[in-house]
């Protein structure tokens, strides 16, 4: 059967009519990209000329964290996106401005001029920048994006000035590893780093993946009776993850470690939120589906938090009422800390408007200032972290609480934005339907 060999005219021309159209939003999609990054840049642009009018020594920097918060929190968006957002879009439109005018006419996608961008980011000399960028456009109309990169990386060669050992030697600079939740009670782990070291690595995880999966298949050929257990058909890509998760947990950091050995001595430590309820097994006549948490924000099954909740030495639980949500009690309490861990457990997260950073990497504020006469008390205070800890203090950015741990905050524009205590994960009963 070959596809499309029985359609009609009509329907050939329906589908020709979809492509079109198809075309015309992608370059409409194109345009309108360009333009919200043409005004994100201008806010830039804006942040630091008000700071140099105002000799700011920090040269704008707050200026720019200041206005990317009244962006975000309009936008309900997270101010740290903004300012990241903005600081690409003034890359775009100030140094590679024929590719922001090409994306701006529906010439290239925001896909091709990412690419370019990413290839030419070392290109210093304005003229040599200005030309490749005329030739890049011109490749990135014939190809799509993921063909374009290898040639567009090719071509800003000609134009670099370092060698690729000097420009390796600053890019080391930024290596880094994140991570970032995903549902299901999952989560990616990422790293930015040195080529030969990333690829040797996944080399290594798929050496012993394999040599995993081939002594897994030699011993149930060479079983002379059935195995009550499972047989291990994990796929090479589940062992390398599992063989990962061993590697970091349980190996030691023999390359950075100290003298007496103290970083393979430490224990990760997280935050699990469990409904009081959770805690009995799947079986139990009362047990009911509420999500567990770790760190207040990514769910986890039951299983794993009733395991983490039975002893293990490196977490705290906070347990939560299996009707109301309210926080019950917060394990490894020390008096010293009742009231920073009451709160940590209430604001789960930084309180500023779209910010999600946990608590536990945040910082206590007084809402109104201790030196003003704010009391210290859990009516006065929230988690901010730094940045916007900073952001409060520095900033025409204020707050005041309201009852039930609301904060009310008001912008530099005058626009006002409530933030709430993210709920607890609990069970909700209702009343039973009638028979």
């Amino acid at each position: 059967m070959t596809a499309l060999l029985d359609a009609t005219d009509s329907q050939r021309a329906m589908l020709a009519e979809l492509v079109a159209g198809l075309v015309a939003a992608e370059q409409t999609l194109s345009s309108m990209q360009a333009a919200r990054d043409g005004l994100l840049a201008l806010a830039g642009r804006l942040a630091v000329d008000i700071a140099r009018q105002g000799r700011h020594p920090d040269h704008g920097d707050l200026a720019i964290r200041t206005v990317a918060a009244e962006i975000g929190a309009a936008q309900r968006a997270s101010d740290r996106a903004v300012e990241r957002r903005m600081s690409e879009a003034s890359w775009l439109v100030e140094r590679f401005p024929a590719v922001w005018e090409a994306q701006g006419r529906g010439l290239i996608s925001a896909a091709h001029a990412r690419a370019i961008l990413d290839a030419g980011a070392h290109l210093h000399d304005a003229s040599e920048r200005s030309a490749f960028a005329d030739d890049a456009v011109a490749l990135a109309q014939t190809t799509s994006p993921n063909r374009l990169r290898p040639l567009v990386r090719r071509l800003a060669e000609r134009f670099q000035e370092r060698t690729v050992t000097e420009r390796h030697r600053d890019a080391r600079e930024q290596r880094r590893v994140w991570v970032k939740d995903a549902g299901d009670g999952m989560a990616d782990l990422g790293m930015h780093g040195p080529a030969a070291l990333v690829h040797g690595m996944f080399d290594r995880l798929s050496q012993m993946a394999h040599a995993v999966q081939q002594e897994n298949a030699r011993a149930e050929r060479g079983a002379t009776e059935p195995s009550p257990a499972t047989p291990d058909t994990c796929t090479v890509d589940q062992l390398r993850a599992d063989l990962l998760s061993d590697l970091v947990l349980t190996g030691t950091p023999a390359g950075h470690d100290t003298a007496d050995g103290l970083l393979g001595e430490l224990r990760a430590r997280v935050e699990v939120t469990v409904p009081v309820l959770t805690l009995l097994r799947d079986d139990h006549p009362t047990a009911v589906g509420a999500p567990a948490e770790l760190d207040g924000q990514t769910p986890i099954d039951a299983e794993t938090a009733r395991h983490l909740t039975g002893g293990a030495a490196g977490w705290d639980r906070v347990l939560t009422h299996p009707i109301s949500g309210a926080t019950l009690a917060v394990d490894r309490y020390r008096p010293s800390e009742e009231l920073r861990r009451h709160l940590r457990a209430r604001d789960q997260r930084c309180r500023f408007p779209g910010c999600g950073l946990a608590a536990r990497k945040s910082d206590l504020d007084h809402s109104h200032d201790a030196a003003r006469g704010g009391k210290t008390e859990h009516r006065n205070l929230a988690t901010l972290c730094r940045r916007h800890h900073t952001l409060k203090h520095h900033s025409p950015w204020q707050v005041r609480q309201r009852p039930g741990g609301l904060l009310e905050w008001t912008s530099p524009a005058g626009r006002t934005y409530l933030d709430r205590p993210p709920p607890r994960p609990s069970v909700v009963f209702a009343e039973a339907a009638p028979f």
